[in-house]
């Protein structure tokens, strides 16, 4: 009787196994990064460094961005004539417009944060749970 029991369980791992592996295949990345990387066209020209990878679309940053935050709701986000900007947790995505389309810009939040307060300001968020550090004396410490 132990056995079988135990080969119940196993089978049981196996069915939640393959069920995992196939959900994964289908519908990818369980990420807003991997949300991009597995719905976009790679654009390694126009990386900025290693710290944003980019992507482009034939789409206007509007589009994308409606596409994008359909499938992950972002932290926060602000839109301005220059761009969208996206928060989530650890990633931040950036959408600017081409003469066709857009580049979308992916980068950890630690290397966007620099790069973008000049522009999204206090509109990203920034120390409303956010786990970059700044906002002035005695802020985060």
């Amino acid at each position: 009787m132990t056995y079988r029991r135990w080969f119940v369980v196993g089978v049981a791992f196996a069915v939640i196994g393959a069920l995992v592996a196939g959900f994964t295949i289908f519908y990818g990345n369980f990420s807003p990064r991997g949300y991009v990387e597995d719905h976009y066209r790679r654009a390694t020209s126009r990386d900025i460094g290693g710290d944003a990878i980019a992507y482009t679309s034939n789409r206007a940053p509007s589009q994308v961005s409606e596409d994008i935050t359909d499938a992950w709701q972002p932290a926060d986000q602000y839109v301005d004539g220059s761009g969208v900007y996206l928060r989530y947790d650890d990633d931040s995505v950036v959408i600017l417009p081409l003469a066709v389309g857009s580049v979308i810009l992916l980068e950890r939040m630690s290397t966007a944060y620099p790069r973008y307060h000049s522009r999204v300001g206090n509109h990203w968020g920034w120390g409303r749970g956010s786990t970059v550090r700044g906002g002035g004396p005695g802020a985060g410490k």
